[in-house]
């Protein structure tokens, strides 16, 4: 089954781009997804064709090597590819909100054009190490600290579950770390980190439920020096800077959850109608037709709320409760289609072969990551003005 695009009120560049991205997905990401999964590796081919696809560069400026796009053609991206594989989606979009989109909108000048270039053409990723072991949903109780001395900032501390860190093209992370203190309260500041820094090892992966082939490692820094102009943005404001990134990173999560929904609705929809049982097709029973029908509903609903959400950041408009509202419906609607789905194909659904079975496994994270459900809705509370 396909679902029809054009009633989304869409530009036709952006339809076409969504096009092209499914046909890509479809062609060349679904047919190594599962063997990627199994051995728990990030295909980098398939990076690299993403990047020939101007995919990391869709949302930054044509000036800077970025495609000229917005935010709502890179979630659509996202969400394209997230119908048949997480890890690859993820992938593209931790390489561009957390790695590309800080330098991007926080950097220098010499730190844009340095870095840039690579990361907007795929040749290159990059990380943010925001969680600790002690600081995740209350980022600010953040750990890790930066001192200057001798014009180089020293770094100590650990980071935990950072994606796109280990790779062979990862190029750097960077940190939030403890600067100083302001008024009583801790300074937090960026700091642009580079593999192979002495003094920071990136630690070996995790043995994840799920995401097996996206790229995510804990991080540990002892009296690691970068130099004093590896400062990304302005010093104290780290923390506030993220805050952002988080917001417009809900949208990209929305719109991937949306993906993931969709792909287990198109699975059990061919399922259904293949799979014989009793003499009859499965669809042809009325408890299966409402299990995808309820499955439909929650795709449309899920799209419908990352696409308000996106339209309102590339207006210039606020969007941070929209944001919060798109992720708490799209990763719900992952979730529930997900175990739906697996319910339909029966034994099956527990074969990892099978891409319902990994899509139940990849979509509890995307409750998790990017805030937690109950972040999205302490956001969405605090905008009522109950808290």
């Amino acid at each position: 089954m396909t679902i029809d695009l054009s009633t989304y009120g869409l530009e036709e560049e952006q339809l076409e781009l969504a096009r092209l991205v499914r046909a890509f997905a479809d062609e060349v990401v679904a047919p190594q997804a599962y063997e990627a999964d199994r051995t728990k590796t990030l295909p980098l081919d398939v990076v690299a064709q993403m990047g020939d696809l101007g995919l990391f560069g869709l949302p930054f400026p044509e000036e800077v090597g970025g495609q000229g796009g917005d935010y709502l053609t890179l979630c659509l991206a996202i969400e394209a590819l997230g119908r048949v594989d997480q890890s690859v989606a993820i992938t593209l979009e931790a390489g561009v909100s957390l790695g590309a989109m800080p330098v991007f909108r926080f950097g220098t000048d010499a730190q844009r054009a340095e870095l840039l270039p690579d990361l907007l053409a795929g040749r290159a990723l990059a990380g943010f190490g925001l969680t600790e072991p002690e600081a995740g949903s209350d980022a600010g109780a953040t750990r890790t600290t930066a001192r200057l001395e001798g014009g180089e900032w020293v770094i100590d501390g650990a980071k935990q579950f950072i994606t796109n860190s280990g790779t062979a093209i990862t190029r750097f992370v960077t940190v939030t770390a403890v600067t100083g203190e302001a008024g009583g309260r801790k300074e937090i500041s960026t700091i642009i980190v580079p593999n192979g820094t002495p003094g920071f090892t990136v630690e070996p992966g995790y043995d994840k439920v799920g995401w097996h082939a996206s790229d995510t490692h804990p991080l540990t820094f002892s009296g690691a020096r970068v130099p004093e102009a590896n400062l990304l943005g302005e010093r104290g404001r780290g923390f506030a800077n993220f805050l952002h990134i988080l917001d417009e990173g809900r949208i990209a999560i929305a719109a991937l959850s949306t993906g993931a929904a969709e792909g287990c609705l198109e699975a059990a929809t061919d399922y259904a109608r293949s799979r014989t049982v009793f003499g009859e097709a499965l669809s042809t029973r009325q408890s299966i037709q409402f299990l995808l029908a309820r499955m439909q509903q929650r795709v449309h609903v899920a799209r419908l709320a990352w696409l308000h959400a996106a339209r309102l950041r590339d207006a210039g408009q606020p969007f941070k409760t929209e944001a919060a509202i798109a992720k708490l419906t799209a990763s719900d609607a992952a979730m529930d289609n997900a175990r739906d789905a697996t319910q339909i194909f029966g034994g099956n659904g527990f074969m990892n072969e099978y891409p319902v079975a990994r899509h139940y496994r990849d979509s509890k994270i995307l409750e998790i990551g990017e805030g937690t459900s109950e972040v999205q809705l302490l956001v969405i509370a605090r905008a009522l003005g109950v808290v």
